[in-house]
């Protein structure tokens, strides 16, 4: 007879292991399409490490792909600490973005150093709202927030559709669905000169310190895991369950509407439909990856961003389709889940006489 039996709380080097074996592992399955396609495997790596390390450019690219994955990222792990499953990143970020250009788009006239911070806040509030509702009616009426989060991400979109057809269209875009773009006075500075890469990395890495230091040493960040492990232990203990819940929601909304802005601010400068390849979706990925620990998203991004940057390069370089990329994160969400439950639970084999 087999048996799963919960193992005890899982050590430090299993934690730390299962998201490296997990990478490693979704890299390693990826090799047998890769050699079915006719590939030559260490060729196709080859080429995916150089499109990511091989030089300066192609390193900052990677950086760039990282950071709106890094708020997303945040977003997801800080909500499912507190077993809140926020689907809707994506449509929260879309907000943001819409948020940023109704601001940056010469609403205020100010200066840089003041005019930044507003369309940062006014993204983050815009995405807070987003998931304000799903975590509302979750505490009140008991509402599924997959489905709710999952399904206003449509609604966002079919939203942000009407605005650019309408109130948010530029007149001067020929007539191409697309917002006007953002004063200069409102665009994240570059980090390089001639490279994308620009400021909202170094935010996003704030936000992650900021995030980590909240969530293992504060008191709120205690409340939000006791919540997240045991949501009737901690109303027992006097913890406001609701209030948690609905201070965690806004909080992820808000990351994930930082991500629309750093994208709409810090590299297009105008806003349309396709600004985000599925960012909201990824970041999921990410924070499973990371083992929902902030700092390991920051890691997480990095290495889901390389695939799809080193992913583009190989398929240039060798004609293997670039949807290889998804191939590997999907791989590595699934190795994850895998190691997750073999970190919490073991298989014993048993008699009829131990039963």
């Amino acid at each position: 007879m087999i048996r799963i039996e919960p193992r005890e709380a899982p050590s430090r080097w299993w934690t730390i292991g299962i998201p490296v074996v997990s990478a490693l592992s979704a890299l390693l399955l990826a090799a047998i399409p890769l050699a079915a396609a006719g590939a030559n495997i260490f060729e196709a790596y080859g080429e995916m490490y150089k499109g990511v390390f091989g030089s300066t450019f192609a390193f900052t690219e990677m950086l760039t792909r990282a950071t709106p994955l890094i708020f997303t990222g945040l977003a997801a792990t800080l909500a499912f600490r507190a077993k809140l499953w926020n689907i809707g990143a994506e449509g929260q970020l879309y907000l943001g973005a819409m948020a940023a250009v109704v601001v940056g788009t010469g609403m205020i006239d100010a200066p840089s150093f003041v005019l930044i911070p507003i369309i940062l806040l006014a993204g983050a509030t815009a995405g807070a709202a987003g998931m304000a509702g799903p975590a509302y009616l979750k505490t009140k009426f008991g509402a599924d927030e997959v489905v709710t989060t999952l399904l206003l991400n449509f609604i966002i979109l079919i939203f942000l559709q009407m605005m650019l057809e309408g109130p948010l269209k530029d007149p001067m875009g020929m007539g191409w669905p697309q917002s006007e773009p953002i004063v200069d006075n409102a665009i994240l500075p570059q980090l390089l000169p001639r490279m994308r890469v620009h400021s909202g990395l170094i935010i996003a890495l704030v936000v992650a310190a900021v995030a980590h230091v909240m969530m293992s040493k504060s008191v709120w960040g205690f409340k939000l895991r006791a919540v997240g492990e045991n949501a009737a232990a901690a109303l027992h203990a006097g913890i406001g369950v609701k209030r948690t819940l609905i201070g965690a929601a806004v909080i992820s909304g808000a990351l994930a509407g930082l991500a629309g802005v750093s994208e709409v601010a810090g590299l297009r400068g105008y806003l349309t439909t396709d600004l985000s390849p599925g960012f909201g979706y990824t970041g999921i990925v990410v924070a499973m990856l990371a083992g929902l620990s902030p700092i390991g998203v920051v890691i997480s991004a990095v290495f889901i961003a390389s695939i799809f940057v080193g992913a583009d390069t190989m398929s240039r370089a060798i004609g293997v389709s670039s949807y290889l990329a998804d191939l590997v994160v999907a791989l590595s969400l699934i190795c994850v889940l895998i190691g997750g439950f073999v970190a919490r639970y073991r298989i014993t084999r048993t008699t009829k006489g131990d039963a």
